[in-house]
């Protein structure tokens, strides 16, 4: 196997959990504890759960982006940034960069911090899940996008 068709695997394997996970907080995980906790307790419910899973975004962000670019830079595929047909290249590396920095800046040296502080935890629950929602669009979009451009049916 060479290194490109390992990239590709280990940027699959990264990017199945990473939105997988994605998919299920927002889906199943957020409507349970909107379902099953008043509204002010609902921030500290999520905050319970996020503890078992924070770890394992880190790390397959990390394998999608490092895979990522290792692609991009074996394959020399910088000039396809330079072309809106292959749209679906910049969602990619635009959806990797909101959940690396969130994940890796926003959340540890700040959001944290404020939500501890949270004088409306209902309000920042019903934010967060909301949020949730936009980026699970997205990154079906992006998903969609990039399987179909790399497999040649966007063009």
């Amino acid at each position: 196997m060479d290194d490109f068709t390992l990239a590709r695997v280990l940027h699959v394997i990264a990017i199945v959990p990473w939105i997988g996970g994605v998919a299920f907080v927002t889906t199943v995980l957020m409507p349970a504890i909107r379902r099953g906790n008043p509204p002010d307790q609902r921030l500290a419910a999520f905050h319970r759960f996020e503890s078992g899973f924070a770890w394992q975004a880190r790390l397959w962000v990390a394998l999608a982006g490092l895979s990522g670019l290792w692609m991009i830079h074996r394959a020399d595929l910088w000039s396809r940034f330079l072309d809106l047909h292959y749209w679906w290249m910049h969602a990619m590396v635009g959806l990797w960069a909101i959940f690396a920095a969130m994940l890796y800046l926003i959340e540890p040296l700040f959001l944290h911090r404020r939500m501890e502080l949270s004088n409306d935890p209902a309000g920042d629950f019903d934010r967060m899940e909301r949020m949730h929602r936009i980026l699970l669009g997205i990154a079906l979009v992006t998903v969609f996008g990039a399987m179909a451009g790399a497999h040649g049916l966007l063009g």
